[in-house]
């Protein structure tokens, strides 16, 4: 894992999946621990943000695995 949060590619598309990612999914965790006030939560803004925010993150964490395996 060390060698992949070198590259540069990788460990920007892994922020990006964290920082946008994590709203939502923390939501929906603390909903279903019930933690959070409403049980059945409709998160729209974290859940635009997730939207546009996975594929950039996959593709960014792909390219730089590719680039990992590649040797550079």
């Amino acid at each position: 894992m060390r060698t992949y949060l070198a590259n540069r590619w990788f460990r920007i598309g892994f922020w990006l999946a964290v920082l946008g990612w994590s709203p939502l999914l923390a939501i929906v965790l603390l909903a279903a621990v019930g933690l959070w006030p409403d049980p059945n939560p409709n998160p729209i803004g974290p859940g635009l943000l997730f939207f546009f925010s996975f594929w950039p993150a996959v593709a960014l964490m792909g390219l730089g695995a590719f680039q990992v395996r590649r040797g550079r």
